[in-house]
C-alpha cells in the first residue's frame, strides 16, 4: 500500500501516520536532493513551492539570494518573500532568475500546469534551471482506488489530463514522465533528468528504520546513489516525480 500524503499537499504527516518513518526518510531525501541540485555559486533563485517544504530556507542558508512567492502572509524569514499568486508571475521581469524551485507538488495544484511552466521559463535566464516535483499518476490511481472511484480509474489511460479529487475536496493533477517531459519541452526547457522522488520502497524504509533508527543517513545515501537517468521506465515505485530542466535559449 502506498503511503498517501495528507492534504493540503505537504511533506509532513500526522503523528499517528503508520508511515512516520518513511516520511522522515522522504524529507531527508528531499533535503539532500535539493542540496545536490542547487547552483555551486551564489545565484538569484525564485521559489514558488508554497513554504511547506522549507526549500527556500535551505537555498538561502546555502548562500543564494532567494525570492519566495507565497499565497498568504507567513512568519519572518531570512530571505525575501512576496505575497502573490505563485502561478501568475507577471510581476517578474523576463530572464531575471538563475534558478526556480517548484517543490512539494506545487505544479500539481496548478491545474493549468503548462501555463505556469511557460511563466517559469520566461523568468529564467538562458542557461537557468528549474527543479520541480509533481504528483505521479501512480499516486493518483491510488487515491482514486481508496475512494472506490472505479469509473474514473477506467478512464485514466485515455485521458490527456488527469485531475484527481481528494477526500477533502481538493483536486490535483497527476503525470506520467512522458507528459512531464512534453510540457517542459513545449515551454523551451530541456529535461536533464526525471525520476521518482524515492526508489526505496516505503516498506523497506519502515523496516530498516524500525530495526535501526540510526540508519537514516545510510538509507539517504543509498537513494542518492541511484542513477539519475534521463528516461524513467518505471514510476510504480514513486508517488512523486522529480525533474530538473534547463532553459536552452
Amino acid at each position: 500500500m502506498l503511503p498517501l500524503p495528507g492534504r493540503p499537499h505537504t511533506l509532513r504527516s500526522p503523528a499517528d501516520d503508520p508511515h512516520v518513518g518513511y516520511w522522515k526518510f522522504y524529507r531527508a531525501v528531499a533535503h539532500a536532493q535539493l542540496a545536490r541540485w542547487l547552483p555551486r555559486h551564489s545565484s538569484v533563485i525564485l521559489d514558488v513551492s508554497g513554504g511547506v517544504s522549507r526549500s527556500a530556507e535551505q537555498a538561502a542558508a546555502a548562500g543564494h539570494h532567494v525570492l519566495e512567492v507565497v499565497a498568504r502572509p507567513s512568519g519572518p524569514a531570512a530571505h525575501q518573500r512576496v505575497v502573490a499568486d505563485p502561478f501568475a508571475l507577471d510581476f517578474l521581469v523576463d530572464g531575471g532568475m538563475d534558478a526556480v524551485i517548484a517543490e512539494d507538488g506545487v505544479l500539481s495544484r496548478s491545474l493549468a500546469t503548462e501555463q505556469t511552466v511557460h511563466e517559469i521559463a520566461r523568468v529564467l535566464r538562458p542557461g537557468g534551471r528549474v527543479l520541480l516535483c509533481v504528483d505521479s499518476l501512480t499516486l493518483g490511481l491510488a487515491v482514486l482506488a481508496e475512494q472506490n472511484l472505479w469509473p474514473h480509474l477506467s478512464d485514466v489511460t485515455q485521458a490527456e489530463v488527469v485531475l484527481v479529487p481528494w477526500p477533502d475536496g481538493t483536486i490535483t493533477r497527476c503525470f506520467w514522465s512522458d507528459q512531464l517531459r512534453e510540457f517542459l519541452a513545449d515551454a523551451g526547457l530541456e529535461v536533464e533528468w526525471i525520476r521518482p522522488r524515492t526508489v526505496v520502497s516505503p516498506s523497506t524504509a519502515e523496516h530498516v528504520l524500525t530495526k535501526d533508527p540510526d540508519a537514516l543517513n545510510r538509507l539517504v545515501r543509498t537513494e542518492l546513489q541511484t542513477p539519475y537517468d534521463t528516461r524513467v521506465e518505471d514510476e510504480s515505485v514513486g508517488i512523486h516525480l522529480l525533474a530538473s530542466a534547463i532553459k536552452t535559449f
